[in-house]
């Protein structure tokens, strides 16, 4: 399992080195999930936390920002 360093350097590669975006798509990805939406990856939604499967999808290339609505 990789570092969550590792992941959020390769997630800021993803999104142009904007934290703030990140930050915005990170949350927005994790409310979505709490509500319901499932995993785009391989994820335990009751063994982790929705922030870090939103990293996850993020630094995997499945979540874009313009694939997240109101962020």
């Amino acid at each position: 399992m990789q570092r969550t360093e590792e992941i959020t350097a390769k997630a800021l590669e993803l999104v142009g080195q904007d934290r703030y975006k990140l930050v915005m798509m990170v949350s927005k990805r994790a409310d979505q999930l709490s509500n319901g939406a499932e995993p785009l990856i391989k994820a335990d939604k009751n063994k982790q936390k929705f922030t870090d499967i939103a990293l996850l999808e993020i630094a995997e290339g499945k979540i874009r920002l313009d694939s997240i609505t109101d962020c």
